[in-house]
């Protein structure tokens, strides 16, 4: 059975140059990328393919790892993301039976990001975008970003919303008092990154944006990024909020749920409660989850899903997603 697995990261020496650059580039998680995991990030090529196969893996779609591009200044993401993306339209046509792409979008440049979108989609053949929460202050639901969701929408191209760190204040406020290494992992992989990218799901409901635009597409990673496991409390949102839909609708209609390398079975039972069979896509969260001996395809051949419905959660849904 053909697996695709869609939140695959890479990184290269221009975006990695940039970060180095700017007082918050990485936002305090430059340790996570050293190493083996740099290595890894940096192959696009034959080490990378063998590693995917070792794994079970038969297609990786490809983006850049957090932050992306998000803390950079306008003019200098708009340059990035053009030389970014087009890397990955070429890396693609080298080996198309291995590797698909989502875009890299400049957020910091909202207007340029909604042509970059249209003109990866269109053009290079990328498969939507890889988004990282906010940019800087402005939080996805920002009136700035609407152009770029409007894209997306007419474009069918799905946005997967992945984490970064929270701001420094709300990092210090909550995430801090422990050491270096607790504080970072404490914010990042640890709780705070999930925080931060499910509560850009729930912005960008309560702002309207699915109402505006019902046909876009919104995926979240790490099995819904806790939002998904507060539905019932999510809910009650209906007794104060001016919403077109109920908030199960929207998780229903506007969501699909991916494991990035969270191995569960009780987390994929939730998440077929919330969204059903049809919403549930793969991925390993390569190369951060990477570990020896084939686990993404036994976790796929040991889940209880029907064959059918694993063959939706293998490859089904992502081709039906993105056509």
């Amino acid at each position: 059975m053909k697996l695709i697995a869609i939140e695959e990261h890479f990184l290269t020496a221009d975006i990695r140059a940039a970060w180095a650059a700017s007082a918050i580039g990485q936002e305090g998680t430059a340790a996570f990328d050293r190493g083996e995991i740099e290595a890894r990030l940096d192959d696009l090529g034959e080490g990378r393919i063998a590693l995917m196969d070792e794994a079970g893996v038969d297609v990786q779609v490809l983006s850049v790892t957090t932050p992306a591009l998000h803390n950079l200044e306008p003019e200098q993401s708009v340059t990035l993301a053009r030389s970014t993306n087009d890397l990955i339209a070429a890396t693609i046509a080298k080996h198309p039976q291995r590797f698909q792409g989502f875009a890299t979008l400049p957020t910091a440049a909202p207007a340029e990001a909604a042509l970059e979108l249209e003109r990866s989609v269109q053009q290079l053949g990328l498969a939507g975008a890889m988004l990282c929460g906010r940019t800087r202050d402005k939080n996805l639901d920002h009136p700035d970003f609407l152009p770029m969701f409007e894209t997306a929408a007419k474009l069918g191209a799905p946005m997967f919303i992945h984490p970064q760190v929270p701001q420094r204040a709300v990092r210090e406020a909550l995430y801090s008092g422990f050491s270096e290494p607790v504080d970072a992992a404490f914010a990042a992989f640890g709780l705070g990154w999930h925080y931060e990218a499910g509560i850009q799901f729930v912005r960008l409901m309560l702002a309207g944006v699915f109402d505006k635009f019902p046909d876009l597409q919104i995926i979240l990673g790490h099995w819904g990024e806790v939002v998904l496991f507060y539905l019932e409390r999510l809910n009650s949102f209906s007794h104060v909020a001016t919403l077109q839909r109920s908030v199960a609708d929207y998780f229903k209609q506007n969501l699909y749920v991916t494991a990035s390398g969270m191995w569960s079975q009780p987390y994929l039972q939730r998440t077929l409660e919330v969204v059903g069979p049809q919403r549930i896509l793969f991925s390993t969260d390569f190369p951060y989850q990477y570990r020896p001996g084939g686990g993404a395809r036994t976790f796929l051949n040991e889940t209880a899903l029907s064959p059918a419905d694993r063959e939706l959660f293998a490859h089904g849904n992502w081709e039906r997603l993105t056509k």
